[in-house]
């Protein structure tokens, strides 16, 4: 999930340097809601994990 992350932030810095800044905002925007979902979903699998060992 993060390596999307990754690909749509190459994306916008790409399109940002071409120019296309309504793709960049675009993908600058997609990165960063991929991102907080991985960061959501690896909270949520450490609390599960710490639950599951009790």
């Amino acid at each position: 999930m993060l390596r999307w992350t990754l690909i749509f932030l190459v994306v916008a810095i790409i399109a940002a340097i071409f120019g296309f800044g309504g793709i960049a905002a675009s993908a600058a925007y997609i990165a960063k809601v991929i991102f907080f979902i991985a960061i959501v979903i690896f909270l949520v699998s450490l609390i599960a994990g710490s639950f599951r060992r009790n």
